[in-house]
């Protein structure tokens, strides 16, 4: 998808979420965040709208943690792995309990999206739980995607965000029993509070399945931003799980063989699916 123009007003509230988050264990001065804002409206002049508006977010939360020296989610994405790793234990019972284990699990990993600090600045993960488990889902490619699971020996998994990581290591350890060998992806470095290595450790995924890094701090998933090992992998594939609504802004177009698992949180996306916002998918490419 193409950077719209109410893409521009989100660039502004990410920029705003990410120094209010950062003020809330640091003391910055007025001046630097009002110097901040305004190199990232630089920024927005020079977007390329002929790309995803990840492109452009990737350049903004650069700046931003260049500019603080620091990293403005560390300690959200601490905060919202032990949240959810309380969650871990009665979802992970739901999963095991119910008719269909792999179902669950992935309505679980889809619920567990919410947890976005580049669009929000609260979430209800209970609520999201409660409509991803009860509620129906937009786009169902279930039967197409439980198909491609049995098929598939080995399958790589493109995390996304930390606390949503321990969502996804319930779907994982039920793709693991089903035995198959996941490879799970985090980014490089650290970027909004997008999964990292860190994470993975936090949320003992690492004791689940192979982790590794896509070498890169994009947004999203922008293959030729990535490491050349990472781009290997992605082509080796027999099976691409994709997680998140900024891999699919960058990877939507990224074969037969890729399923997006995410909530639709922003009215251009939304729009672009024809769906409302809030919608939950469980999508073939």
């Amino acid at each position: 998808m193409l950077t719209h123009k109410n893409c521009f007003p989100c660039f502004l509230r990410q920029t705003i979420i990410a120094l209010d988050r950062h003020s809330e264990s640091h003391t910055v001065p007025q001046e630097i965040h009002m110097d901040i804002m305004s190199e990232v409206m630089l920024l927005m002049r020079e977007a390329d709208i002929n790309k995803p508006p990840s492109y452009t977010t990737t350049f903004i939360h650069r700046l931003i943690r260049e500019r603080l020296g620091d990293d403005p989610y560390r300690e959200t994405k601490h905060e919202y792995n032990n949240i959810a790793l309380g969650l871990y234990p009665g979802l992970s019972r739901q999963v095991r309990a119910s008719r269909d284990p792999l179902l669950t699990a992935s309505r679980l990993a889809i619920a567990g999206n919410v947890i976005d600090f580049g669009i929000f600045s609260s979430i209800d993960i209970n609520g999201s739980v409660t409509r991803a488990l009860e509620g129906g889902i937009a786009v169902d490619n279930y039967q197409a995607f439980r198909r491609s699971v049995s098929e598939a020996r080995e399958i790589l998994y493109l995390l996304d965000n930390s606390g949503e990581i321990v969502f996804d290591r319930i779907l994982i350890e039920e793709l693991e029993r089903l035995g198959k060998k996941v490879k799970a992806v985090v980014k490089g470095s650290p970027v909004l509070n997008d999964a990292t290595r860190d994470d993975a450790a936090q949320a003992d995924l690492t004791n689940v399945c192979e982790v590794i890094d896509n070498g890169s701090d994009a947004v999203g998933t922008i293959l030729e931003w990535t490491s050349s090992e990472f781009q290997d992998e992605f082509r080796a594939s027999e099976l691409v799980i994709s997680k998140g609504q900024a891999n699919f802004e960058t990877l939507g177009d990224a074969g037969e063989k890729t399923y997006f698992l995410f909530q639709s949180k922003c009215d251009v996306v939304s729009k672009e699916l024809g769906l409302s916002p809030g919608s939950m998918l469980l999508k073939k490419s």
